[in-house]
């Protein structure tokens, strides 16, 4: 089970059932709940919020480039770091071989995609 917080529950809805495709499976005063490819994501109404200033969750993905290609289609748009060498995309490569890209949703929290 992953939780993540949103302070407004309509715009997370669309973003992670309607942009990212992912299973809602609940709906309630307290969070969304959406199936993440097995495991339960909880969607968390939250007063207060201040993200985090790292990758919060994360999705294996097997062609990190056509899904930021797919991604940003529907309006993601990748986040770029300085002193990081990211290609066309905003996909890093790491040293042992991984190839990252990293977006945030409408809260502010940092997600990312990881080819291995």
């Amino acid at each position: 089970m992953a939780f993540v917080g949103t302070r407004d529950a309509a715009r997370a809805k669309a973003f992670y059932r309607d942009t990212l495709g992912l299973t809602l499976k609940d709906e309630n005063p307290f969070a969304l709940v959406f199936d993440s490819n097995g495991i339960m994501l909880r969607v968390t109404n939250v007063h207060e919020l201040n993200p985090a200033p790292f990758t919060v969750l994360g999705w294996e993905v097997p062609d990190v480039t056509s899904a930021v290609k797919g991604l940003a289609a529907a309006g993601v748009v990748f986040s770029r770091f300085p002193g990081m060498e990211q290609d066309d995309e905003g996909v890093w490569t790491a040293p042992g071989g991984a190839r990252i890209a990293w977006f945030q949703d409408p809260d502010g929290n940092t997600l990312s995609l990881t080819q291995f």
